[in-house]
């Protein structure tokens, strides 16, 4: 069998954009509105500071106005809510995500669930994820909702299809299958307690890997032909002692039995920031009364 098709995440994710810097180049001079996403970040994480870098960086580039709120790691967990508070009252911030993991004295669930669900446009709280499970209007977290683009790009329809997500986290594995149980796919979710993984794997049309395993998911696993999604970023140890980013599917031998699959890096990393703007401009669009742009799905 031939090589897969390579599914490029960094050239969709750019489109994306594109389209939205329109958008909102629309939002501004038809009705005013410049549409604000509010980054808090908590401490020195390297990492971190990094993705709220980009973030900004692309916000700005956008047309929008970004705000960042960068605070020292002994930051109370009082104050963390109460900037929380001010920020969901201010009108011209449409989006809120205080980026993770915060210091341990703080506790996550407390500051997820203070960010008004209009507002949560990393789809984290409670509230929005009740409304992806249920088919209500909401928010779903940018990870998951950037495959679900790169997946109906390369598939078209995906009703009918057999889908294995394998990873079990709020952030991936689970908002992942509910969204494609809304596209009529048949859903397995597998982890590391699932019995003959390898098999539950093979059965799929669609595998989506979020288990944060490097090349854990093996080329003979995959089903001749399935489109794979590798959500995990891991750093491992290359030639000459060299970090190198990997996926949680082993890519060399994946790609010579899938009909498509992300690369790791340039797959589905360049989507979540992408997603997140999108977000950030249907919030703006719904706190505004404004009819909201079905953009990433066009194709």
């Amino acid at each position: 069998m031939s090589d897969a098709k390579i599914i490029d995440g960094k050239a969709f994710a750019a489109k994306l954009r594109t389209d939205i810097t329109a958008e909102v180049s629309k939002l501004k001079s038809e009705h005013g509105v410049t549409p604000g996403l509010a980054v808090i970040l908590v401490g020195e994480d390297p990492a971190s500071q990094v993705y709220v870098r980009n973030k900004g960086k692309q916000t700005l580039e956008c047309g929008m106005n970004s705000y960042e709120h960068k605070l020292p790691a002994e930051t109370s967990e009082a104050d963390l809510l109460a900037l929380i508070a001010k920020l969901n009252a201010d009108e011209n911030v449409h989006g809120i995500l205080c980026q993770l993991p915060v210091p341990k004295h703080i506790n996550e669930q407390a500051i997820l669930a203070a960010i008004d669900p209009a507002k949560d446009v990393d789809g984290f709280h409670v509230v929005n994820a009740g409304a992806l499970a249920t088919g209500g209007e909401g928010f779903a977290p940018c990870t998951p909702y950037g495959c679900l683009m790169l997946l109906k790009d390369t598939l078209g329809d995906l009703s009918g299809k057999r889908a294995v997500v394998v990873g079990r986290s709020n952030i991936v594995g689970k908002p992942m299958a509910q969204l494609l149980l809304k596209e009529s796919c048949t859903v397995t979710i597998a982890h590391s307690r699932t019995r003959d993984l390898p098999e539950e794997v093979r059965r799929a049309d669609i595998v989506v890997a979020a288990v944060g395993r490097p090349n854990m998911i093996k080329g003979d696993w995959i089903a001749p032909g399935a489109t794979v999604i590798d959500v995990g970023i891991n750093r491992v140890e290359g030639a000459e002692g060299k970090m190198k980013l990997v996926g949680d599917v082993e890519f060399e031998t994946a790609s010579k039995v899938a009909g498509a699959i992300t690369p790791v890096p340039g797959g589905v990393g360049p989507m979540t920031i992408a997603c997140l703007l999108n977000n950030t401009l249907i919030s703006a669009c719904r706190a505004n009364g404004l009819e909201v742009p079905n953009l990433g799905f066009d194709s």
